[in-house]
């Protein structure tokens, strides 16, 4: 735990750097981009439809009261499901920047020892983390409907989900940096527990209003903290 204290005091400190800055303005763009044209197409797609007929045996009247809460629920629940996925998709764009200014400061000599992905590799990154995100919680929705029953249920389950697969796609975008596709694969089996540990503070962190739009950016430096701790 005091490796994961140490990461992430690092990486806040290190929000001041301009190099991070720059990422951070770009990320939060466009992932706040997307959202308003997700907002938007959610907006069309409902308009004259009955929010209520997407759980089976339930229907309100369109305009009324019950539907408007119904879209306004509906739209929280995919905000809050889909913000971590396309934030850290977004962040995947942009993760070798971040990577690279904490090794330049703090490992040097793997730094220069790296081998920065392309843009297509970046792209595949950011892809494959939105998707993972999204599928999972896809996955975990039926549960997340039924703990709602539950006090800190849905909460408990949003932790674990999030944690597992951020902790796997945070660590992928610095180990690309520095291991072949066969020993990133090694990776994966050997630091489940670390990397679920990083996956974790990240997902808490996107759970805090405010602090939600700059845990990409902490996400990819406590991931570049971390496995260069374990390497070492």
């Amino acid at each position: 735990m005091g490796v994961m204290v140490r990461a992430l005091s690092l990486s806040i400190r290190q929000l001041s750097d301009r190099r991070i800055a720059k990422v951070l303005a770009k990320s939060v763009a466009l992932t706040l981009a997307i959202f308003i044209a997700l907002g938007v197409t959610l907006r069309w797609a409902m308009t004259g439809r009955d929010p209520c007929a997407l759980a089976p045996g339930y229907t309100c009247v369109i305009g009324s009261t019950e539907g408007s809460v119904a879209a306004v629920l509906l739209t929280l629940v995919g905000l809050w499901l889909l913000f971590p996925a396309i934030a850290v998709g977004v962040i995947g764009l942009f993760s070798d920047e971040v990577v690279e200014a904490v090794e330049d400061r703090h490992y040097p000599d793997e730094a220069a020892r790296a081998k920065p992905p392309g843009w297509r590799e970046a792209i595949r990154l950011g892809l494959g983390s939105a998707g993972r995100l999204i599928l999972y919680n896809m996955i975990a929705l039926p549960f997340y409907l039924l703990l709602l029953l539950t006090a800190f249920g849905p909460v408990a389950l949003f932790l674990i989900v999030n944690a597992v697969a951020l902790g796997r796609d945070l660590d992928e975008m610095v180990a690309v940096r520095h291991l072949d596709a066969e020993q990133r694969k090694a990776r994966i089996a050997a630091t489940r527990g670390g990397r679920a540990l990083t996956g974790l503070v990240a997902t808490g962190l996107f759970m805090i209003p405010g602090v939600n739009l700059l845990a990409p950016v902490l996400g990819a430096a406590m991931a570049t903290h971390r496995f260069h701790g374990s390497r070492g």
